[in-house]
Parts: structure tokens; C-alpha cells; sequence
């Protein structure tokens, strides 16, 4: 019995051994890469998929089909479609971008986050198991940062050593 809990607890130990800057790193490319892609799909003239590699530069303007969804199949209540369907392809693509960066990490995780109820409680509230796990996600980003591998370390980093300077 002995070894098994030894076991169990070296098992445990390597866990701990995980860095918080790869899970971050990894959640932050995971969760840009599911709002970016939702972005995507809201418009024309601007395709950039760094999974399959496809890039189109230029102007993005909203496509008519997400007009539509936000018309006939979202209908949020107290907005129009048109400025719903503008909100919702900006929000999915700057917040992903800055994710992605790592800069304004846990901010940014907070407006998706509330995008994701939004999302849950008006849209799909069928849909609580997927939107349960972007929340963690973005509720651990809002907690522990973006790690190591960001611009938010390299500006606090930057900072906290010309405050010593002085």
C-alpha cells in the first residue's frame, strides 16, 4: 500500500512540475483560436487561419450572413442586429489578437468571459458545457495572467526593474 501512495504522490509531484507560462501559453492559443475563428466567419476581406495556413489581406468589412444570425437566429434584446453582428466581429477579433499576445491578458479575458454569458444565457443556453469550458479558461487567465511568454511580462518586467532604477 506504501508504494502505491509513494507512487501516487511522485505522480502528483510532476504535476506541480508544470509550468504556469506553457498552460497559459497553450489556454491563450486555445481560446484566441475559438473566438478568432467565430470572428472569421462574421467577415469579408480579411482571412488569417495560422492552423491552415490561409492568409487574405485586407480591409475586413462585416458579411451579410452575420447580419442574418444576429437577426433571425441570435436577436439579442436592446440592439440593433447591424451593431450587434459590428460589436461581436471586432470584440472576436481584437480581444483573441491581445490574448494571443499576451497583452491586457486578463482584461481581455473578462470581455470574453462576458461575451461567453452573453452567449450562454441568450444565445445557446444548450450549449453550457462548451461555454463551462471557456469560462475556466478565461477565468484562469483573469487569475494567473497570461505567463512568462507575453507582453504583459515583458512590460511588468520592464517596469519593476526602471522602478528599482530610480
Amino acid at each position: 500500500m506504501k508504494t502505491l501512495t509513494d507512487l501516487y504522490c511522485r505522480v502528483l509531484a510532476l504535476f506541480k512540475c508544470i509550468p504556469h507560462s506553457f498552460i497559459a501559453l497553450l489556454g491563450r492559443f486555445s481560446i484566441a483560436a475559438v473566438f478568432w475563428q467565430s470572428g472569421q466567419t462574421k467577415i469579408d476581406g480579411l482571412a488569417i487561419n495560422l492552423v491552415t495556413g490561409e492568409f487574405k489581406l485586407g480591409w475586413p468589412s462585416l458579411n451579410s450572413s452575420a447580419v442574418f444570425l444576429f437577426k433571425e437566429e441570435y436577436q439579442l434584446p436592446l440592439i440593433s442586429p447591424n451593431i450587434a453582428a459590428t460589436m461581436a466581429a471586432t470584440a472576436e477579433h481584437v480581444f483573441p489578437l491581445l490574448i494571443l499576445l499576451g497583452l491586457a491578458t486578463r482584461i481581455s479575458a473578462l470581455s470574453l468571459l462576458i461575451m461567453t454569458v452573453i452567449i450562454q444565457i441568450l444565445v445557446y443556453p444548450g450549449a453550457y458545457a462548451t461555454h463551462g469550458v471557456w469560462a475556466v479558461l478565461l477565468l484562469y487567465l483573469m487569475v494567473h495572467g497570461a505567463g512568462r511568454f507575453s507582453l504583459d511580462h515583458a512590460l511588468t518586467s520592464s517596469n519593476s526593474k526602471l522602478g528599482h532604477m530610480s
